[in-house]
C-alpha cells in the first residue's frame, strides 16, 4: 500500500511462536507495529495473523509433462497465493519463471535451477540429463542461474535392477556439492530411496527432499549435519497409486514404493525427534495440485510433529531457513489471516480469510 492508505491488522499477530501481539500497521507496504500518524485512509482486517506459509518444495512452471506457458505457470502461483503461500522455494524447473518476480500480487519465488539427473534417469523433459563426469559443470551452472540452490536427482528407477537406486558415486557428488558451496549455493536432493543418503550427507549435502528412505541408523548423521529434510507427506500419499500403477513392470520397485508409504509417519517423527530440521513442502507442479502447504502441516501434524511447531516449518522456521523476513518491523507485509486460531487446529491454515502481499489485500 504505497497510495498513503493503511492497512490495520488486529486481533492477535503471531509475530513467533512466543512473540504474540494485538496489531500491526501497514504502510508503504510494510509491517510496522508503531501506529501511524495522520494516515488518510485505514482499512481494517480482523482474526488471527501469521507469516505468509513457505512452500519449501514445489514447482511453479512445471506439469506432469515438463514446462507449460506463462499462463498456465500464472494460475499455478495465483492458485499458491490465494492459499496463503506467499514465498515457494521452487525445487527444479525446467520452465523460466524470472517474470514472476516483476509481479507484486504473486509469491516471491526461490529458484533451484533446472534438475540435475543421470542420463534416462528422472521425468521426461524435466531435467538436465547427464553422467557423473559432467555433473560438477552442471551443478556451477544452475548455481549461477538459481536463487541460491541447486537442485539434484539423488535416485530414481534403474530399469535394469527393477528398483530405486542411488544416481551418482560419492566421489562425483562430493566435488559437484563443493563447488555449489564455493558459489554461494546450498545443495537438495531428490531421494525416495535409503542408498543414496549417507552418501550425499556425508559428501556435504544441505537438504534432501522426501526423505522417505532415511533409516534409523542413517538419523543420528542426519542430525549431526544439521540436514534438512523437506518430506512432502501429500506427494508421498500417492505411493500406493503409484505402485499399482508400475507393478506389472517392476513388482520389486511398487513393493519398496509400498514400504516407504507405509513408514512415513514414523520416519517424520523419528527425524523430529532427532532434532532434523523439518519443513514444509507440498511437491505441487508435477501431477500433484497447487495450494497445499497447509495439508501439509496437518500432515506433519498427523505424523506426531507438535502443531506449534507444524506451523513453524510453514511459517517462521521455513522463512529463516531460507533467509527471509517474517512479519518483522520493516519487512515485506506478506502475511495471512485467519478465522480462528490455528494452533488449536492446523486445518485452519487451509481455509484463509485474508491473503496480504507486499501490503495489499489479494485475497
Amino acid at each position: 500500500m504505497s497510495d498513503g492508505s493503511v492497512l490495520h491488522v488486529k486481533g492477535r499477530v503471531l509475530v513467533t511462536p512466543d512473540d504474540i501481539r494485538d496489531e500491526l500497521w501497514v504502510v508503504g507496504g510494510r509491517i510496522t507495529y508503531d501506529r501511524p500518524v495522520g494516515a488518510r485512509e485505514v482499512r481494517t482486517v480482523t482474526g488471527w495473523a501469521l507469516p505468509g506459509l513457505v512452500d519449501a518444495h514445489c514447482h511453479v512452471g512445471l506439469d506432469a509433462h515438463g514446462a507449460v506457458p506463462a499462463d498456465v505457470a500464472e494460475k499455478q502461483a495465483l492458485t499458491d497465493r490465494d492459499a496463503g503461500t506467499l514465498l515457494i522455494r521452487d525445487a527444479g524447473s525446467a520452465a523460466d519463471t524470472r517474470w514472476i518476480d516483476d509481479r507484486d500480487d504473486l509469491p516471491k519465488i526461490i529458484r533451484a535451477g533446472r534438475h540435475i539427473a543421470r542420463t534416462r534417469r528422472y521425468i521426461r523433459n524435466y531435467a538436465w540429463e547427464i553422467e557423473p563426469d559432467d555433473l560438477v559443470a552442471y551443478v556451477a551452472q544452475e548455481a549461477r542461474r538459481g536463487d541460491g540452490w541447486v537442485k539434484l536427482v539423488g535416485d530414481w528407477i534403474d530399469r535394469d535392477l527393477g528398483d530405486l537406486s542411488a544416481c551418482w558415486p560419492r566421489e562425483a557428488a562430493e566435488a559437484a556439492i563443493a563447488e555449489a558451496h564455493r558459489l554461494g549455493a546450498r545443495v537438495t536432493a531428490h531421494c525416495f530411496a535409503e542408498d543414496s543418503l549417507r552418501d550425499l550427507v556425508e559428501a556435504g549435502i544441505d537438504c534432501i527432499e522426501h526423505a522417505t528412505g532415511l533409516t534409523e541408523d542413517l538419523i543420528p548423521l542426519f542430525a549431526e549435519r544439521g540436514v534438512a529434510i523437506v518430506p512432502t507427506l501429500v506427494n508421498i500419499a500417492t505411493f500406493p497409486r503409484l505402485a499399482e500403477g508400475g507393478e506389472t513392470k517392476f513388482p520389486r520397485w511398487a513393493d519398496h514404493m509400498r514400504r516407504l508409504h507405509a513408514r512415513r509417519y514414523d520416519t517424520v517423527r523419528s527425524a523430529h525427534d532427532a532434532g532434523i530440521p523439518v519443513f514444509v513442502g507440498t511437491d505441487a507442479g508435477g501431477s500433484l495440485a497447487h495450494g497445499l502447504a497447509g495439508a501439509e502441516v496437518a500432515e506433519l501434524v498427523t505424523a506426531g510433529i507438535p502443531a506449534v511447531e507444524a506451523i513453524s516449518a510453514g511459517t517462521w522456521a521455513a522463512r529463516a531457513w531460507l533467509g527471509r523476513p517474517g512479519l518483522d518491523e520493516g519487512a515485506p507485509a506478506d502475511l495471512v489471516v485467519y478465522e480462528e486460531d490455528p494452533r488449536a487446529d492446523v486445518r485452519v491454515l487451509t481455509a484463509p480469510r485474508r491473503v496480504v502481499l507486499n501490503g495489499r489485500v489479494v485475497g
